[in-house]
């Protein structure tokens, strides 16, 4: 699995970290079962993802995935924190941020803690 479970977190958000190239399984029986069931129990959806150095990108499946997932609960994200060094997709969430569902923050590897704070709170 290129998608891992993060631990250490608020019980109000969900947390993944992807490690190596993302595929479109890692969607199917990672995070979209995740997403459905915190939606089911909360109505809201708050998530940190951590996209680190062992990160290698997404397969085509997997990003169609992800813009699926993203607009199938459009009016439940309340709060997206990505956690990336990575100097294109920073760039990319802080262009097009505004056109995301709820509140998008980008935050730097060191600024991990920050970033678990922001998003349970």
């Amino acid at each position: 699995m290129a998608i891992r479970v993060l631990p250490d977190v608020a019980d109000n958000v969900l947390a993944f970290e992807a490690i190596g190239k993302v595929t479109d399984s890692d969607y199917e029986d990672v995070l979209m079962p995740a997403v459905e069931e915190r939606k089911a129990e909360q109505g809201k959806i708050r998530l940190l993802y951590v996209l680190g150095s062992e990160f290698e990108g997404y397969e085509s499946d997997a990003m169609w995935d992800d813009a699926k997932l993203g607009l199938k609960h459009l009016g439940a994200w309340e709060k997206i924190a990505l956690v990336t060094d990575n100097g294109m997709l920073r760039g990319m969430v802080k262009a097009f941020g505004f056109a995301m569902p709820g509140e998008v923050k980008v935050f730097s590897l060191d600024d991990l803690e920050q970033a678990k704070a922001w998003a349970s709170g």
